[in-house]
């Protein structure tokens, strides 16, 4: 995965779980790692986090300025955005040479979660709902589903057991949080389950979020138990 920057953080020696994180638009890998000593998590089980860049790309709705971004947004509304989704596959298919190299390193993909903020998060819901084989869980924070029509196409029937974990902010003004609860009834639609969390926050993450996060983790962890 040369061609991928990336940083890693585990919190013990030999993970037997991985946690593959999405940054935001404009952000990078570094905006999370120190969320993860807030977490809280066990010592019981040692987890692999994994926080890679986007690579640079002009963004339309940005005047066409180049900044780390997993897709092109041709247009923003308050309740929807226009969007490049060859971009939105190609970070697809970033994510899946990521869970694929865990798969080697012995992370089988029942022990991987994806996790991702905004833009991020909108990568990591297609990424989870439509992979081959279900995941550990996903964690959507403050973001979207940019393409229903694509998630319905290509989504996984196995993967409705998936635990999910959606957050947004009741005052977010970059993405709604109408966007979060229309995404919250078309995963239900498909007959995916998530546990919604409102929090009174803008755009961005706030401790009462960051410690249900690790409750939720430590939760699913022990759920899955030992290797």
């Amino acid at each position: 995965m040369s061609e991928i920057a990336i940083r890693e953080v585990e919190t013990g020696p030999a993970p037997t779980a991985t946690v593959i994180w999405l940054h935001g638009l404009g952000a990078d890998g570094s905006d999370f790692v120190p969320i993860v000593p807030e977490l809280g998590l066990s010592e019981d089980y040692a987890v692999r986090f994994i926080f890679p860049d986007a690579p640079y790309r002009a963004v339309t709705c940005n005047g066409g300025y180049e900044m780390r971004a997993w897709y092109d947004i041709l247009s923003l509304a308050p309740d929807s955005r226009q969007i490049d989704e060859a971009g939105l596959l190609e970070s697809r298919d970033m994510v899946r040479a990521l869970i694929a190299r865990e798969n080697e390193r012995g992370i089988p993909a029942s022990r991987i979660f994806l996790a991702g903020f905004s833009q991020g998060g909108a990568v990591a819901y297609l990424s989870a709902l439509t992979h081959s084989k279900p995941l550990a869980g996903l964690l959507a924070l403050s973001t979207y589903v940019p393409s229903a029509q694509l998630l319905r196409d290509d989504f996984n029937p196995a993967s409705r057991a998936i635990p999910v974990f959606a957050a947004h902010g009741s005052v977010d003004d970059v993405v709604l949080i109408d966007l979060g609860s229309q995404a919250l009834a078309l995963l239900q639609s498909l007959g995916v389950q998530p546990e919604w969390h409102a929090y009174e926050m803008a755009h961005g993450v706030c401790m009462a979020e960051v410690q249900d996060i690790g409750d939720w983790l430590n939760r699913q962890l022990g759920e899955l138990g030992r290797q």
